[in-house]
C-alpha cells in the first residue's frame, strides 16, 4: 500500500506558491515584451504556479 504523503503546511505551501509565480514571471515578462495580451500572460503565470504547486505535493 503506498503511504499518503503528509499534509504541508499553509506558510510552505504559500512560499511555494510565491517562488512558482516568481519563476513564471519572468517567462510571462518575456511573453508580454513581445506583445502577448498581459491579461493572458497572467492567465497563464498563475494557471502554471498552480499546477507546479500541485505537482510537487503530489511528488
Amino acid at each position: 500500500m503506498i503511504p499518503s504523503p503528509t499534509p504541508r503546511s499553509r506558510s510552505e505551501v504559500v512560499t511555494q506558491l510565491a517562488v512558482a509565480c516568481l519563476g513564471a514571471g519572468v517567462v510571462t515578462s518575456v511573453a508580454v515584451a513581445q506583445g502577448q495580451n498581459p491579461l493572458t500572460a497572467l492567465g497563464i503565470t498563475l494557471f502554471s504556479a498552480v499546477a507546479a504547486v500541485m505537482l510537487g505535493q503530489v511528488l
